[in-house]
């Protein structure tokens, strides 16, 4: 079953209800709209953030999300020191993430630097690739070396 594509016209003559429907809080269970690229930007949606992520990076994301946890909600300036003084390895990786939000939301959408704060930052699992190691007897056992996908989000403090 194909989705039918809005024309531009279609578009903004139902702007108020498709972002309305679109920034609806949805339960759990439903699926929220999904809107294609031309559609979110016909409509000015995602025009208030900075965007950006990584994938394949080769640390758990586990280990990645306690790092994250402490830069979640906090300022720009706050998460640039939080991740400097930080000693772990994905500490560079996020600086080097966040500047790259932060140049998405200067540049693209022109947002204040001074008002930005990081608003979504999740780490995803990625593939898992395996390595084969010999063991004792003829036998081998895998080695599991994980990876995960960073996203941050950065938004206007309001």
């Amino acid at each position: 079953m194909a989705k039918k594509v809005m024309s531009k016209e279609e578009l903004l003559a139902n702007k108020e209800e498709l972002v309305a429907n679109y920034n609806a809080r949805q339960q759990r269970n439903r699926k929220a709209p999904l809107l294609t690229k031309k559609e979110r930007k016909v409509l000015d949606i995602g025009r208030d953030q900075g965007y950006a992520e990584v994938k394949h990076i080769r640390i758990n994301a586990f280990k990645v999300n306690t790092l994250i946890r402490l830069i979640r909600g906090k300022s720009l300036d706050e998460a640039y020191a939080i991740l400097t003084y930080t000693p772990h390895a994905a500490s560079p990786v996020l600086i080097k993430l966040l500047k790259s939000a932060e140049a998405n939301a200067v540049n693209n959408n022109h947002l204040s630097r001074e008002d930005l704060y990081v608003a979504e930052c999740y780490a995803n699992q990625g593939p898992t690739l395996k390595r084969i190691r010999a063991r004792a007897r003829g036998s081998a056992t895998r080695i599991f070396k994980r990876t995960s996908h960073i996203t941050v989000v950065l938004k206007e403090k309001v």
